[in-house]
């Protein structure tokens, strides 16, 4: 079986270290990618393609609520 592939989005990289943690500890979960704030994020999927975002919804700059709509489109 193919693990879904999850990219992290939040301003927090020690929150981001401890969910990848968790999230790789199950063999069907694996982490491709981390984002710090929305940009980040919309770059990131068009290159890694994540089956999953994990995203926090404040973030600085473009924050998740603005990027949500702009993931949609992508």
């Amino acid at each position: 079986m193919t693990p879904t592939r999850i990219l992290l989005a939040d301003d927090h990289a020690v929150l981001r270290a401890g969910l990848r943690l968790l999230l790789e500890a199950q063999p069907d979960l694996k982490v491709v990618g981390e984002a710090g704030n929305g940009r980040e994020v919309l770059a990131s999927t068009k290159t890694l393609q994540p089956d999953l975002i994990l995203l926090d919804l404040t973030m600085p700059g473009l924050g998740g609520m603005e990027a949500l709509p702009l993931l949609r489109k992508a």
